[in-house]
């Protein structure tokens, strides 16, 4: 009997092991810590692209281009020049533009078209029209022409917001350099705010630097951002040799905007202006006036009545001979203009140049050896 009862104590404390094991493997296996499986076996595989399937950027690019390109415009000018035997000689200049009204009117540079006597305007779909000339704002490198349309519908492009670039967005640029109508080419906002003197008087202010090529002939046209929208006009390139360095410059379409707005509803652009004729004070000058400063305007002349005059700012009392120059000594100099340094007649077109007419600015300046500061409201400068 006791053999019995034994045998049967071993089976129960074998059953009791055997639920013991199973419940721990089905507790590990539902709850403990799991190792991966066939680590590194399987390979990373991505889906095959169908035959003619445009993927990521390329898509957003084509679609860019299929929908701005008819937009675009190749435009060339004709001029008489004349030669050393005085004989007419015909020269031609090309650029680019944009459709920005159904009625035909388009953005460009005013370089492209500066002295033009005849203005002829190729769109994307090589439909070909004559231009005229509608006005610009040479200060600030920006032209508005014309074509007829007569009953057709144009296609127009999209002006975006420029203002709220930020470096590194992709931009893309389409133009004609070279005379290859409709080029597209892409790259980056590379920076914001430059200052860029194009000529002796323009400039262009805020420019937007990109690395996007633009060559000879890409003048006036669009640069867009991803959305296809316009944020700038493309204007300049830096080279020393002739083409592009991956440096070009874009007019903000923040600035051309309301002056497009200008051209197509008077024909001019509203110019802020503080009324006075000023020249660069050198030291020199200073030294001979016994000014404490030598960095400045010198205000030769205040428009009678206008806004310098009305603010009290005084123009030159006494003549002097300067090299081979005469000026008008005595006027106050002007040191600042909201709080922007003035040390040259550039600085005061890019202080004004974002201005309107009504605008009040702040204006610091030097009455003899007194600094003083007055607020000056701003008038037309065509007017």
């Amino acid at each position: 009997m006791r053999e019995g009862k034994d045998s049967r104590g071993v089976l129960r404390l074998l059953a009791l092991g055997l639920v013991l094991v199973l419940g721990a493997y089905w507790a590990g296996s539902r709850w403990g810590e799991r190792q991966p499986q066939n680590v590194g076996a399987v390979p990373v595989t991505f889906p095959e692209p169908k035959p003619g399937e445009l993927l990521g950027e390329e898509a957003i690019y084509v679609k860019i281009y299929s929908q701005s390109a008819p937009a675009v415009a190749n435009i060339v000018t004709r001029t008489l020049e004349y030669d050393v035997f005085m004989e007419p000689v015909p020269v031609e200049g090309a650029g680019s533009g944009f459709v920005i009204d159904p009625r035909g009117y388009i953005l460009t540079n005013f370089h492209v078209v500066q002295g033009a006597q005849a203005i002829s305007v190729t769109l994307g779909d090589r439909s070909h029209y004559d231009a005229k000339f509608i006005g610009a704002d040479e200060r600030n490198d920006i032209a508005l022409v014309k074509i007829d349309p007569k009953d057709r519908k144009l296609p127009v492009l999209t002006m975006g917001d420029s203002d709220t670039l930020q470096v590194g967005q992709r931009v893309l640029a389409i133009g004609n350099p070279f005379g290859f109508q409709s080029t597209l080419t892409t790259g980056v906002v590379s920076a914001l705010g430059r200052t860029v003197q194009t000529g002796q008087t323009t400039v262009i202010d805020g420019a937007i630097q990109t690395d996007a090529a633009i060559n000879q002939g890409n003048s006036g046209g669009p640069l867009l951002n991803s959305h296809g929208e316009v944020i700038g006009i493309n204007s300049a390139i830096y080279t020393p040799s002739g083409t592009t360095a991956g440096i070009g410059f874009a007019i903000p379409i923040s600035t051309a905007r309301q002056i497009a707005q200008d051209l197509i509803t008077e024909g001019r652009v509203h110019r802020a202006s503080m009324g006075v004729e000023a020249r660069l004070l050198t030291p020199a000058i200073a030294e001979a006036l016994h000014l404490p400063v030598s960095e400045g305007l010198l205000i030769e002349r205040v428009t009678p009545g206008g806004p310098a005059a009305t603010a009290g700012l005084r123009g030159g009392d006494r003549q002097a001979i300067l090299g081979m120059r005469r000026i008008l000594l005595g006027g106050d100099v002007v040191t600042g203009i909201d709080g922007r340094p003035m040390t040259g007649q550039m600085d005061l077109n890019l202080a004004l140049n974002r201005k309107r007419p009504g605008d009040t600015v702040k204006v610091e300046y030097y009455r003899g050896g007194q600094k003083m500061e007055v607020q000056v409201i701003l008038n037309d400068a065509s007017r």
